[in-house]
Protein backbone atom coordinates (compact mmCIF):
# COMPACT_ATOMS: atom_id res chain seq x y z
CA UNK A 1 0.00 0.00 0.00
CA UNK A 2 1.23 3.48 -0.76
CA UNK A 3 2.92 2.79 -3.92
CA UNK A 4 1.63 4.91 -6.72
CA UNK A 5 0.21 4.18 -10.63
CA UNK A 6 -0.40 6.38 -13.44
CA UNK A 7 -4.28 6.05 -12.09
CA UNK A 8 -2.82 7.40 -8.84
CA UNK A 9 -1.79 5.65 -5.16
CA UNK A 10 -2.56 2.00 -4.97
CA UNK A 11 -5.78 1.14 -3.57
CA UNK A 12 -5.80 -1.86 -1.67
CA UNK A 13 -9.00 -3.93 -2.76
CA UNK A 14 -10.66 -7.32 -1.63
CA UNK A 15 -14.14 -8.90 -1.97
CA UNK A 16 -15.62 -12.05 -0.02
CA UNK A 17 -16.82 -12.23 3.65
CA UNK A 18 -13.82 -13.89 4.49
CA UNK A 19 -11.50 -11.27 2.43
CA UNK A 20 -12.65 -8.68 4.23
CA UNK A 21 -12.37 -9.99 7.53
CA UNK A 22 -14.13 -10.13 11.05
CA UNK A 23 -12.87 -6.73 12.31
CA UNK A 24 -15.06 -4.98 9.14
CA UNK A 25 -17.96 -7.57 9.42
CA UNK A 26 -18.25 -6.49 12.95
CA UNK A 27 -19.32 -3.14 12.81
CA UNK A 28 -22.13 -3.89 10.16
CA UNK A 29 -25.53 -3.30 10.84
CA UNK A 30 -27.06 -6.10 9.29
CA UNK A 31 -28.46 -9.22 10.83
CA UNK A 32 -26.85 -10.96 7.56
CA UNK A 33 -24.50 -9.91 5.05
CA UNK A 34 -24.39 -11.54 1.56
CA UNK A 35 -21.78 -9.74 -0.09
CA UNK A 36 -18.60 -7.56 1.30
CA UNK A 37 -16.17 -5.88 -0.13
CA UNK A 38 -13.40 -3.94 1.09
CA UNK A 39 -10.86 -0.87 -0.54
CA UNK A 40 -7.94 0.96 1.41
CA UNK A 41 -5.94 3.43 0.08
CA UNK A 42 -2.89 4.72 2.19
CA UNK A 43 -2.65 8.33 3.64
CA UNK A 44 -1.86 11.05 1.51
CA UNK A 45 0.26 13.90 3.05
CA UNK A 46 -0.25 12.94 6.56
CA UNK A 47 -3.73 14.23 6.77
CA UNK A 48 -5.69 13.71 10.38
CA UNK A 49 -9.38 13.59 9.30
CA UNK A 50 -12.53 12.05 10.78
CA UNK A 51 -14.34 9.20 9.37
CA UNK A 52 -17.50 11.37 8.44
CA UNK A 53 -15.24 13.70 6.93
CA UNK A 54 -13.85 10.89 5.01
CA UNK A 55 -17.16 9.90 4.22
CA UNK A 56 -18.51 13.37 2.79
CA UNK A 57 -15.29 13.80 1.15
CA UNK A 58 -16.24 10.44 -1.13
CA UNK A 59 -20.24 11.22 -1.56
CA UNK A 60 -20.71 14.82 -0.72
CA UNK A 61 -23.63 15.72 1.70
CA UNK A 62 -25.98 15.11 -1.46
CA UNK A 63 -25.88 11.94 -3.77
CA UNK A 64 -25.05 13.52 -7.33
CA UNK A 65 -26.83 12.67 -10.49
CA UNK A 66 -25.63 8.91 -11.30
CA UNK A 67 -25.70 8.06 -7.56
CA UNK A 68 -29.05 8.87 -7.52
CA UNK A 69 -29.16 6.72 -10.63
CA UNK A 70 -27.85 3.63 -9.63
CA UNK A 71 -28.75 3.70 -5.67
CA UNK A 72 -32.53 4.97 -5.97
CA UNK A 73 -33.19 3.90 -9.05
CA UNK A 74 -31.48 0.79 -10.32
CA UNK A 75 -31.22 -0.41 -6.37
CA UNK A 76 -33.94 1.29 -5.16
CA UNK A 77 -32.18 2.64 -2.20
CA UNK A 78 -34.21 5.10 0.29
CA UNK A 79 -32.71 8.11 0.92
CA UNK A 80 -33.17 10.70 2.58
CA UNK A 81 -33.79 14.28 1.30
CA UNK A 82 -32.03 17.12 1.76
CA UNK A 83 -28.78 18.18 3.95
CA UNK A 84 -28.40 16.67 7.37
CA UNK A 85 -26.26 16.25 9.95
CA UNK A 86 -27.79 12.68 10.57
CA UNK A 87 -26.53 11.84 6.90
CA UNK A 88 -24.26 11.84 3.93
CA UNK A 89 -25.69 11.51 0.43
CA UNK A 90 -28.95 10.58 1.75
CA UNK A 91 -27.37 7.71 3.14
CA UNK A 92 -28.42 7.55 7.19
CA UNK A 93 -25.40 7.22 9.67
CA UNK A 94 -26.07 3.87 11.91
CA UNK A 95 -23.09 4.34 13.76
CA UNK A 96 -19.60 5.47 14.42
CA UNK A 97 -16.26 4.97 16.50
CA UNK A 98 -13.78 6.82 16.90
CA UNK A 99 -12.17 5.70 13.99
CA UNK A 100 -15.20 4.81 11.65
CA UNK A 101 -18.71 5.06 10.36
CA UNK A 102 -21.78 3.49 9.33
CA UNK A 103 -23.71 4.79 6.47
CA UNK A 104 -26.86 2.59 6.52
CA UNK A 105 -29.91 2.35 3.41
CA UNK A 106 -32.66 -0.24 2.59
CA UNK A 107 -35.06 -1.22 0.01
CA UNK A 108 -37.49 -3.46 -0.40
CA UNK A 109 -35.18 -5.79 -1.37
CA UNK A 110 -31.78 -5.07 0.16
CA UNK A 111 -29.96 -3.87 3.12
CA UNK A 112 -26.81 -1.91 2.56
CA UNK A 113 -24.05 -0.55 5.13
CA UNK A 114 -20.86 1.98 3.78
CA UNK A 115 -18.32 0.99 6.28
CA UNK A 116 -15.35 4.50 6.23
CA UNK A 117 -12.67 3.79 8.70
CA UNK A 118 -9.41 5.90 8.89
CA UNK A 119 -6.71 3.66 10.93
CA UNK A 120 -4.06 6.38 11.25
CA UNK A 121 -2.28 4.54 8.01
CA UNK A 122 -4.97 3.74 5.66
CA UNK A 123 -8.53 4.69 4.98
CA UNK A 124 -11.09 2.13 4.06
CA UNK A 125 -14.54 1.88 2.50
CA UNK A 126 -16.22 -1.53 2.85
CA UNK A 127 -19.57 -2.05 1.12
CA UNK A 128 -21.57 -4.65 3.02
CA UNK A 129 -25.34 -5.59 1.65
CA UNK A 130 -27.93 -8.22 2.67
CA UNK A 131 -30.13 -9.49 -0.21
CA UNK A 132 -34.28 -9.69 0.92
CA UNK A 133 -35.10 -10.43 -2.45
CA UNK A 134 -33.93 -12.48 -5.34
CA UNK A 135 -34.12 -9.64 -7.40
CA UNK A 136 -31.08 -8.03 -5.15
CA UNK A 137 -28.96 -10.43 -6.03
CA UNK A 138 -28.99 -10.35 -9.88
CA UNK A 139 -29.47 -6.44 -9.99
CA UNK A 140 -25.65 -6.16 -7.54
CA UNK A 141 -24.65 -9.08 -9.64
CA UNK A 142 -24.22 -6.31 -12.50
CA UNK A 143 -24.00 -3.53 -10.53
CA UNK A 144 -21.05 -4.38 -8.22
CA UNK A 145 -19.14 -5.33 -11.19
CA UNK A 146 -19.22 -1.21 -12.02
CA UNK A 147 -18.98 -0.28 -8.32
CA UNK A 148 -15.81 -2.19 -7.86
CA UNK A 149 -14.07 -0.59 -11.01
CA UNK A 150 -14.90 3.03 -9.36
CA UNK A 151 -14.30 2.85 -6.13
CA UNK A 152 -10.43 3.30 -6.42
CA UNK A 153 -11.33 6.45 -8.08
CA UNK A 154 -13.32 7.33 -5.31
CA UNK A 155 -10.87 7.00 -2.81
CA UNK A 156 -8.08 8.77 -4.92
CA UNK A 157 -10.31 12.04 -5.25
CA UNK A 158 -11.33 11.57 -1.15
CA UNK A 159 -7.54 11.99 -0.43
CA UNK A 160 -6.66 15.08 -2.90
CA UNK A 161 -10.32 16.28 -1.13
CA UNK A 162 -9.23 15.99 2.25
CA UNK A 163 -5.38 16.70 1.58
CA UNK A 164 -6.02 19.90 -0.61
CA UNK A 165 -2.68 18.16 -2.19
CA UNK A 166 -4.28 18.96 -5.74
CA UNK A 167 -4.98 22.27 -7.41
CA UNK A 168 -7.32 20.37 -10.06
CA UNK A 169 -9.69 18.11 -7.46
CA UNK A 170 -10.88 15.80 -9.95
CA UNK A 171 -15.07 15.59 -9.90
CA UNK A 172 -16.22 12.81 -7.63
CA UNK A 173 -17.05 9.48 -9.36
CA UNK A 174 -20.55 7.58 -8.80
CA UNK A 175 -20.34 4.39 -7.09
CA UNK A 176 -23.47 2.17 -6.17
Amino acid sequence: MGSSTAAGPHVERAVGMAAVGPSVLARAGLTRVDYADYFAIGHVGGATVTPERWSRAMFGDLPNVGERFIWQGLLQLRLAPGRSRATVAGWRIGARGEDWIRLEADSWALAANLIVRDDGSTVSLATLIRYDRRFAAAAWGVLSAVHRRLTPGILRDAAIAVTGSSADRPRRRSAP
